[in-house]
């Protein structure tokens, strides 16, 4: 049986996914560096252990609770999206969008905790990267939900461009992605 090689023509893949994917690629590179400098100081620094114990565990647990439920909600609006079912991909993006807004109450409940105890953005490298690495994922959150409120305005309220709800879908997914590498690294390995 002879072996066929299937290859992918690029003008096959609508415009929006593979612009979404390079987005997509180029932030894996910035948290990538980000994680990677990361692991690199906690090799060399092990008592960032101990600065990590003084993360919520809890809190950070609660966050991935939610940001992966938020992943279905996201997942169920694209597959209403694909039926054309407007108002189900309506109350699944608000649902989705409610679930970015938990995570930010919870983050800055975190954030106010941490500072109150002294544990601010300049109290040592731990801390340094703590907050940026949470800070600009707290950034990418707000970004999708501000994605999929105009997605939600723009184009689902006319039903129109629903494959739209796809990339807003996609971005999101990488956001949740990027959650599940910086909780156990910050909160769980201590």
């Amino acid at each position: 049986m002879a072996h066929t090689t299937q290859t992918v023509d690029i003008s096959e893949v609508p415009n929006g996914r593979a612009a979404m994917w390079w987005v997509i690629a180029s932030e894996v590179v910035i948290f990538g560096g980000l994680i990677m400098s990361y692991l690199l100081f906690r090799m060399r620094y092990p008592q960032w252990g101990e600065y990590a114990s003084h993360t919520s565990t809890p809190m950070g647990a609660l966050n991935t609770l939610v940001l992966l439920t938020s992943s279905l909600t996201v997942a169920l609006a694209h597959k209403a999206a694909t039926e054309k079912n407007i108002a189900a991909t309506k109350k699944y993006l608000w649902f989705t969008i409610l679930g970015g807004v938990i995570f930010l109450i919870v983050k800055s409940v975190e954030y106010t905790t941490e500072i109150s105890h002294g544990y601010t953005i300049t109290a040592n490298n731990f801390w340094s990267f703590y907050y940026a690495m949470t800070g600009l994922h707290a950034i990418h959150v707000i970004a999708g939900m501000v994605a999929m409120f105009l997605v939600m305005q723009i184009d689902v309220n006319k039903g129109r461009n629903l494959h739209r709800v796809e990339m807003a879908g996609l971005y999101w997914h990488f956001v949740d992605i990027v959650w599940i590498f910086l909780f156990p690294l910050l909160y769980v390995a201590k």
